[in-house]
């Protein structure tokens, strides 16, 4: 019995083995383009404030003002209507306001602005070099650069949907290295074990290249393994649509539809009511430290939407978001994250997941050291393959060469 289901295992692990280095030497090159740029994407933000330091801090001098003071400023000097605030309190930090002039389309332009003075640092519009790097790292990860390309390179499809199919397919063929490998990894004795578990640096490179493949793979799977399966969400409708039914975030056409179609309550827009009024509500009715992103009321059919965000190196990106009148303040509706069922919180933070900002810094960190390591899983897997390759095709010279041996004794 024994020996029949070893047999078994060992077929079992010989598929296994075929399918985990064929998917990994298909989407081999396309794996490293997306590992690389998501291990320097992952600090994406941190990156940006390093380089761009003026934009994101200030020195401390004197008393800051309030919201609404600023507000009033860039009003004025721009002759644009605020739209956005992110408001931050701590005290080296700019705060930033999203303006749009009459009639203008899109979202609006986002200033950096010193609490202090209330002078306008630069604008979203103005791209630094930092910007123009981490914008091809987006590229690269997101689109494999195809974006970039002017002239369609297929009939049937843009350039920027080609490069999402192509990077979709190659995360699906990663996830499955990821599984398969999971597998192979699982020892053919129980007490060889903790030998998947270490590297032996003594010995030679061959073997040092192994244990860094299994060993490094082994530490990261959980880590390779949401980022490869929340990957091709960006990808592939049905994969989207399959995340949002599994997580209970998904709605129908139809159900859209019916939502825009339902009447809207209108709004007399209270001009009196001010962002610090604003802000004061929040801060009472969600009484922790974070930053605060306010969306106000451009017409009477929208609301003044808040969402607030937990700060700290385990914080969750989840946001706490309310609605308020924009007649008179009155809340029309609150969505606390820690109260939504669990398959939601997992719906909501699929960006989160993806990128390892689930809970903060913390988190970041095993995320940056995992794309490192899936980074090298298709180089340290590709030369374990060429060396069982030149292995087998040197066997049977050897063989030869003992014969000839043999014959001239």
């Amino acid at each position: 019995m024994g020996s029949s289901q070893s047999s078994i295992w060992k077929i079992i692990r010989k598929l296994f083995n075929k399918i985990h280095l064929y998917a990994g030497l298909t989407c081999g090159l396309i794996v490293i383009a997306v590992c690389f740029s998501g291990t320097v994407y992952v600090y994406n933000t941190g990156i940006r404030e390093f380089f761009d330091a003026e934009l994101y801090f200030v020195e401390e001098s004197g008393q800051r003002m309030g919201a609404e003071e600023l507000k009033m400023i860039l009003e004025l000097r721009e002759q644009s209507k605020v739209v956005g605030l992110n408001w931050n309190t701590d005290a080296d930090r700019t705060v930033q306001f999203t303006l749009k002039k009459e009639n203008e389309e899109g979202k609006g332009n986002t200033f950096f602005v010193n609490p202090y003075s209330g002078e306008i640092l630069a604008n979203t519009s103005d791209k630094t070099a930092t910007a123009e790097f981490m914008g091809y790292m987006f590229s690269l990860h997101r689109w494999l650069l195809l974006d970039r390309i002017e002239n369609p390179m297929l009939e049937s499809m843009g350039n920027r949907d080609l490069g999402r199919f192509i990077n979709g397919v190659s995360t699906l063929l990663f996830l499955l290295g990821v599984i398969t490998g999971i597998v192979i990894w699982i020892p053919n004795k129980v007490k060889n074990w903790k030998q998947g578990l270490s590297i032996r640096w003594s010995g030679n490179w061959k073997r040092v290249n192994h244990d860094l493949h299994n060993t490094l793979a082994f530490y990261s799977m959980i880590m390779l393994f949401v980022m490869a399966s929340t990957g091709p969400f960006w990808s592939f409708n049905w994969y989207r649509e399959g995340y949002q039914k599994t997580f209970d975030t998904y709605q129908t056409e139809a159900q859209k539809e019916a939502e825009k179609n339902l009447p809207k309550p209108t709004f007399e827009l209270n001009q009196s009511i001010t962002l610090d009024d604003i802000l004061a509500i929040t801060n009472q009715t969600l009484n922790f430290d974070g930053p605060v992103r306010i969306s106000l009321a451009t017409s009477p059919e929208e609301t003044i939407s808040v969402r607030k965000y937990h700060s700290g190196f385990f914080a969750s990106t989840g946001s706490d978001d309310l609605t308020f009148s924009p007649e008179n303040l009155e809340m029309l509706e609150m969505k606390l994250f820690a109260e939504l069922p669990l398959r939601q919180q997992i719906g909501r933070s699929i960006k989160a997941l993806h990128t390892g900002e689930i809970f903060g810094q913390f988190s970041k960190f095993l995320w940056f050291l995992a794309c490192a390591v899936a980074t090298s899983l298709p180089i340290t897997g590709t030369l374990i393959w060429w060396n069982k390759r030149r292995k087998k095709a040197l066997k049977p010279k050897t063989l030869m060469t003992e014969e000839m041996a043999l014959l001239n004794k």
